[in-house]
Protein backbone atom coordinates (compact mmCIF):
# COMPACT_ATOMS: atom_id res chain seq x y z
CA UNK A 1 0.00 0.00 0.00
CA UNK A 2 3.24 2.23 0.49
CA UNK A 3 4.26 1.66 -2.63
CA UNK A 4 0.90 1.78 -4.66
CA UNK A 5 0.47 5.52 -2.50
CA UNK A 6 3.77 6.56 -3.76
CA UNK A 7 3.25 5.67 -6.92
CA UNK A 8 0.09 7.12 -7.33
CA UNK A 9 1.38 10.51 -5.95
CA UNK A 10 4.25 10.22 -8.61
CA UNK A 11 1.72 9.80 -11.78
CA UNK A 12 -0.43 12.31 -10.53
CA UNK A 13 2.24 15.16 -10.97
CA UNK A 14 4.73 13.32 -14.24
CA UNK A 15 2.93 13.89 -17.72
CA UNK A 16 1.17 11.07 -19.53
CA UNK A 17 3.95 8.77 -20.97
CA UNK A 18 5.82 8.82 -17.76
CA UNK A 19 2.25 7.66 -16.05
CA UNK A 20 2.10 4.64 -18.64
CA UNK A 21 5.77 3.63 -17.52
CA UNK A 22 4.61 4.02 -14.36
CA UNK A 23 1.48 1.77 -14.49
CA UNK A 24 3.69 -1.12 -16.48
CA UNK A 25 5.93 -1.05 -13.33
CA UNK A 26 3.05 -1.43 -10.52
CA UNK A 27 1.78 -4.22 -12.82
CA UNK A 28 4.43 -6.13 -12.59
CA UNK A 29 5.17 -5.11 -8.73
CA UNK A 30 1.46 -6.50 -8.07
CA UNK A 31 2.41 -9.87 -10.15
CA UNK A 32 5.53 -10.53 -8.12
CA UNK A 33 3.93 -9.69 -5.07
CA UNK A 34 1.03 -12.32 -5.69
CA UNK A 35 3.48 -15.00 -6.91
CA UNK A 36 5.09 -14.31 -3.07
CA UNK A 37 1.73 -14.77 -1.51
CA UNK A 38 1.25 -18.15 -3.54
CA UNK A 39 4.29 -19.32 -2.30
CA UNK A 40 4.04 -18.75 1.29
CA UNK A 41 0.57 -20.77 1.19
CA UNK A 42 -1.56 -17.94 1.63
CA UNK A 43 -4.88 -17.40 -0.39
CA UNK A 44 -5.44 -14.18 -2.72
CA UNK A 45 -8.42 -12.19 -2.00
CA UNK A 46 -11.07 -12.51 -4.40
CA UNK A 47 -10.70 -9.29 -5.89
CA UNK A 48 -6.79 -10.63 -6.19
CA UNK A 49 -8.23 -13.79 -7.74
CA UNK A 50 -10.51 -12.48 -10.12
CA UNK A 51 -9.52 -9.40 -11.60
CA UNK A 52 -6.54 -8.42 -13.03
CA UNK A 53 -5.18 -4.66 -12.01
CA UNK A 54 -6.31 -3.08 -15.35
CA UNK A 55 -10.04 -3.31 -13.73
CA UNK A 56 -9.05 -1.91 -10.42
CA UNK A 57 -6.77 0.66 -11.50
CA UNK A 58 -8.82 3.07 -13.88
CA UNK A 59 -6.19 4.25 -16.60
CA UNK A 60 -6.29 7.71 -18.39
CA UNK A 61 -9.53 8.89 -20.15
CA UNK A 62 -9.47 8.28 -23.86
CA UNK A 63 -10.19 10.79 -26.48
CA UNK A 64 -14.19 10.88 -27.29
CA UNK A 65 -15.48 9.43 -30.62
CA UNK A 66 -17.35 10.91 -33.26
CA UNK A 67 -20.78 11.77 -33.31
CA UNK A 68 -23.19 9.43 -34.71
CA UNK A 69 -25.48 9.52 -38.03
CA UNK A 70 -28.75 11.31 -37.18
CA UNK A 71 -31.52 8.66 -36.78
CA UNK A 72 -34.67 8.57 -39.19
CA UNK A 73 -37.70 10.65 -38.44
CA UNK A 74 -40.34 9.03 -36.68
CA UNK A 75 -43.49 8.61 -37.44
CA UNK A 76 -46.74 11.05 -37.61
CA UNK A 77 -48.61 10.69 -34.37
CA UNK A 78 -52.71 10.06 -34.66
CA UNK A 79 -54.44 13.03 -35.43
CA UNK A 80 -56.16 14.33 -32.61
CA UNK A 81 -59.63 15.41 -31.41
CA UNK A 82 -61.34 18.50 -32.48
CA UNK A 83 -61.76 20.55 -29.87
CA UNK A 84 -64.35 23.00 -28.62
CA UNK A 85 -65.38 26.27 -30.92
CA UNK A 86 -64.24 29.20 -28.88
CA UNK A 87 -66.80 32.05 -28.20
CA UNK A 88 -66.76 34.86 -30.72
CA UNK A 89 -64.89 38.07 -29.09
CA UNK A 90 -66.11 40.96 -29.24
CA UNK A 91 -65.20 43.77 -31.36
CA UNK A 92 -62.60 46.04 -30.20
CA UNK A 93 -62.42 49.90 -30.94
CA UNK A 94 -62.60 51.70 -33.54
CA UNK A 95 -58.71 52.62 -34.63
CA UNK A 96 -57.87 55.82 -35.91
CA UNK A 97 -58.23 57.00 -39.74
CA UNK A 98 -54.53 55.81 -41.46
CA UNK A 99 -52.22 58.62 -43.44
CA UNK A 100 -53.44 58.74 -46.82
CA UNK A 101 -50.94 56.54 -49.43
CA UNK A 102 -49.20 57.63 -51.89
CA UNK A 103 -50.69 58.99 -55.18
CA UNK A 104 -50.82 55.97 -57.61
CA UNK A 105 -49.80 55.90 -60.97
CA UNK A 106 -52.14 56.77 -64.29
CA UNK A 107 -54.01 54.58 -65.46
CA UNK A 108 -54.33 53.19 -69.20
CA UNK A 109 -56.91 55.77 -71.40
CA UNK A 110 -59.99 54.12 -71.37
CA UNK A 111 -62.78 53.60 -74.46
CA UNK A 112 -65.08 56.13 -75.71
CA UNK A 113 -67.75 56.65 -73.38
CA UNK A 114 -71.35 56.80 -75.07
CA UNK A 115 -72.87 60.38 -76.13
CA UNK A 116 -74.62 62.28 -73.43
CA UNK A 117 -78.16 63.10 -74.24
CA UNK A 118 -78.56 66.80 -75.63
CA UNK A 119 -79.07 69.25 -73.18
CA UNK A 120 -81.38 72.61 -72.90
CA UNK A 121 -80.68 75.06 -74.94
CA UNK A 122 -78.88 77.66 -72.44
CA UNK A 123 -79.19 81.39 -72.11
CA UNK A 124 -77.42 83.71 -75.05
CA UNK A 125 -74.23 85.23 -73.85
CA UNK A 126 -75.45 88.45 -75.66
CA UNK A 127 -78.69 88.87 -75.65
CA UNK A 128 -78.36 92.16 -77.05
CA UNK A 129 -78.33 93.50 -80.81
CA UNK A 130 -77.88 96.19 -82.61
CA UNK A 131 -77.29 96.05 -86.70
CA UNK A 132 -78.16 97.17 -89.67
CA UNK A 133 -77.17 97.20 -93.38
CA UNK A 134 -78.51 99.15 -95.94
CA UNK A 135 -77.78 100.37 -99.57
CA UNK A 136 -78.76 102.72 -102.65
CA UNK A 137 -81.32 102.20 -105.18
CA UNK A 138 -80.19 104.90 -108.05
CA UNK A 139 -78.15 107.88 -107.65
CA UNK A 140 -78.37 110.39 -104.42
CA UNK A 141 -80.42 113.72 -105.54
CA UNK A 142 -80.83 115.87 -102.01
CA UNK A 143 -79.44 118.93 -100.54
CA UNK A 144 -76.95 119.79 -98.65
CA UNK A 145 -77.26 119.51 -94.87
CA UNK A 146 -79.67 116.52 -95.52
CA UNK A 147 -79.18 112.74 -94.48
CA UNK A 148 -78.44 109.94 -97.38
CA UNK A 149 -81.47 108.15 -97.00
CA UNK A 150 -80.28 104.43 -97.88
CA UNK A 151 -83.54 102.04 -98.87
CA UNK A 152 -81.83 99.13 -99.88
CA UNK A 153 -82.44 96.28 -97.29
CA UNK A 154 -79.74 94.51 -96.54
CA UNK A 155 -80.11 93.59 -92.83
CA UNK A 156 -82.54 95.81 -90.35
CA UNK A 157 -84.24 93.29 -88.33
CA UNK A 158 -83.94 95.53 -85.13
CA UNK A 159 -84.92 98.49 -87.42
CA UNK A 160 -82.86 100.67 -85.56
CA UNK A 161 -82.19 101.79 -88.65
CA UNK A 162 -84.76 104.47 -89.78
CA UNK A 163 -85.40 104.66 -94.16
CA UNK A 164 -87.67 107.56 -93.98
CA UNK A 165 -85.00 109.92 -92.21
CA UNK A 166 -81.60 107.89 -93.04
CA UNK A 167 -80.31 108.41 -89.24
CA UNK A 168 -79.70 105.19 -87.29
CA UNK A 169 -81.19 105.64 -83.77
CA UNK A 170 -79.35 103.75 -80.57
CA UNK A 171 -81.57 101.91 -78.36
CA UNK A 172 -78.56 99.46 -76.82
CA UNK A 173 -76.12 101.88 -75.50
CA UNK A 174 -72.24 100.75 -76.34
CA UNK A 175 -69.78 100.53 -78.34
CA UNK A 176 -70.56 100.72 -81.85
CA UNK A 177 -68.68 100.17 -85.49
CA UNK A 178 -69.79 102.10 -88.18
CA UNK A 179 -68.56 101.90 -92.12
CA UNK A 180 -69.65 103.50 -95.49
CA UNK A 181 -68.53 102.14 -99.11
CA UNK A 182 -69.99 104.77 -101.85
CA UNK A 183 -70.18 104.16 -105.67
CA UNK A 184 -68.73 107.93 -107.24
CA UNK A 185 -69.23 108.96 -110.81
CA UNK A 186 -69.09 112.21 -112.83
CA UNK A 187 -67.63 114.61 -110.12
CA UNK A 188 -65.94 115.61 -107.06
CA UNK A 189 -67.69 114.40 -104.05
CA UNK A 190 -67.62 115.02 -100.34
CA UNK A 191 -69.08 113.10 -97.86
CA UNK A 192 -69.48 112.99 -93.93
CA UNK A 193 -70.52 111.06 -90.86
CA UNK A 194 -72.49 112.51 -88.15
CA UNK A 195 -73.14 112.05 -84.86
CA UNK A 196 -75.71 114.28 -83.48
CA UNK A 197 -75.15 117.13 -85.52
CA UNK A 198 -71.18 116.69 -85.62
CA UNK A 199 -68.96 115.38 -88.05
CA UNK A 200 -66.56 112.48 -87.03
CA UNK A 201 -65.17 110.93 -90.13
CA UNK A 202 -65.02 112.84 -93.61
CA UNK A 203 -64.09 111.37 -97.31
CA UNK A 204 -63.13 113.63 -99.94
CA UNK A 205 -63.04 111.65 -103.44
CA UNK A 206 -61.17 113.23 -106.61
CA UNK A 207 -62.82 112.42 -109.74
CA UNK A 208 -61.01 111.69 -112.65
CA UNK A 209 -62.64 111.68 -115.95
CA UNK A 210 -63.71 108.00 -117.63
CA UNK A 211 -63.17 106.26 -114.02
CA UNK A 212 -65.76 105.22 -111.76
CA UNK A 213 -64.31 105.41 -107.95
CA UNK A 214 -64.82 104.19 -104.72
CA UNK A 215 -65.23 105.96 -101.55
CA UNK A 216 -64.85 105.05 -98.20
CA UNK A 217 -64.56 105.61 -94.63
CA UNK A 218 -65.65 103.95 -91.00
CA UNK A 219 -65.24 104.99 -87.03
CA UNK A 220 -66.06 103.41 -83.84
CA UNK A 221 -68.63 105.29 -81.45
CA UNK A 222 -69.48 105.16 -78.13
CA UNK A 223 -73.35 105.62 -78.44
CA UNK A 224 -75.73 106.25 -75.22
CA UNK A 225 -79.56 105.84 -76.06
CA UNK A 226 -81.32 107.97 -77.89
CA UNK A 227 -77.63 109.41 -79.89
CA UNK A 228 -78.06 109.29 -83.83
CA UNK A 229 -75.84 108.60 -86.56
CA UNK A 230 -75.71 109.04 -90.24
CA UNK A 231 -74.41 110.34 -93.54
CA UNK A 232 -74.52 113.37 -95.83
CA UNK A 233 -73.32 115.25 -98.56
CA UNK A 234 -70.77 118.27 -97.40
CA UNK A 235 -70.21 121.46 -99.22
CA UNK A 236 -72.01 123.79 -101.52
CA UNK A 237 -72.60 122.04 -104.47
CA UNK A 238 -73.51 118.84 -102.71
CA UNK A 239 -77.04 118.52 -104.56
CA UNK A 240 -75.34 117.49 -108.24
CA UNK A 241 -72.92 114.81 -106.23
CA UNK A 242 -71.55 111.42 -108.14
CA UNK A 243 -73.18 109.36 -105.35
CA UNK A 244 -74.89 106.53 -107.14
CA UNK A 245 -75.99 102.67 -107.03
CA UNK A 246 -77.13 100.39 -110.14
CA UNK A 247 -77.22 96.23 -111.14
CA UNK A 248 -72.94 96.44 -110.84
CA UNK A 249 -72.51 98.74 -107.97
CA UNK A 250 -73.08 99.48 -105.03
CA UNK A 251 -73.01 101.90 -101.87
CA UNK A 252 -73.67 101.00 -98.50
CA UNK A 253 -73.64 101.77 -95.05
CA UNK A 254 -73.53 99.53 -92.07
CA UNK A 255 -73.21 99.92 -88.46
CA UNK A 256 -73.38 97.08 -85.89
CA UNK A 257 -73.00 96.70 -81.67
CA UNK A 258 -69.95 95.69 -80.61
CA UNK A 259 -70.11 95.82 -77.06
CA UNK A 260 -72.85 97.01 -75.27
CA UNK A 261 -72.97 98.78 -71.71
CA UNK A 262 -76.30 98.00 -70.08
CA UNK A 263 -76.38 99.71 -65.87
CA UNK A 264 -78.02 99.45 -63.27
CA UNK A 265 -79.82 102.85 -62.91
CA UNK A 266 -81.48 103.53 -66.42
CA UNK A 267 -80.83 106.96 -65.76
CA UNK A 268 -76.82 106.42 -66.40
CA UNK A 269 -77.56 105.72 -70.24
CA UNK A 270 -78.40 109.61 -71.12
CA UNK A 271 -77.19 111.92 -73.46
CA UNK A 272 -73.89 113.00 -72.37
Amino acid sequence: MIVKHFLNKQIGDMAPVVKTTWIAVLCVGMAVKLGVSLEEGTEPTEQDSKEPCARWMRGVAGTPGFDGIPGRDGRDGREGETGDRAAPASEGPKGEPGEPGDEGSTGKRGFPGNPGLKGENGESSFPYHSAFSMGLTGEVSTASGAPIRFTKTYYNEQHHYDEISGKFRCTVPGIYYFTYHLTIHGKETKVAMFQNGKTVAFTLDQFHSGNVDQASGGAILNLAAGDEVWLQLYGEDAFDAGIYADNNNDSTFTGFLLTPKILSNPFDNRRR
